[in-house]
């Protein structure tokens, strides 16, 4: 599964957010069921942040966010969060080089 959880950041906070927030990507990424994950933000607007992951499942994702050390550091970034389901089941997937009708 993927999540996905967006962001409106003020310009004169971009700084500030984009380091606390990659503080946050470490401690998710030692969370078991971690695959993945990257912070982006969109070249239309640069205040509009994503921050994507992926998990084994739903329940990995769910646990890592209960941490207490992980919701110390994620709770303040999230008055930014943009209000709207974030937790997606991945239908289909290609990567890179990968010919249609070979899923792996």
């Amino acid at each position: 599964m993927i999540a996905i959880t967006r962001y409106r950041v003020p310009s004169q906070e971009a700084d500030g957010f984009a380091e606390r927030m990659t503080a946050v990507l470490d401690a998710l990424a030692a969370s078991p069921g971690y695959r993945s994950g990257r912070l982006a933000r969109t070249v239309d607007d640069p205040s509009l942040w994503a921050l994507v992951t992926e998990w084994e499942g739903a329940g990995f994702y769910r646990r890592a966010l209960g941490g207490y050390e992980l919701r110390l550091q994620f709770i303040p970034l999230a008055a930014m969060a943009v209000d709207e389901p974030g937790a997606y089941e991945v239908v289909s997937s290609r990567c890179a080089g990968q010919r249609p009708g070979k899923n792996r």
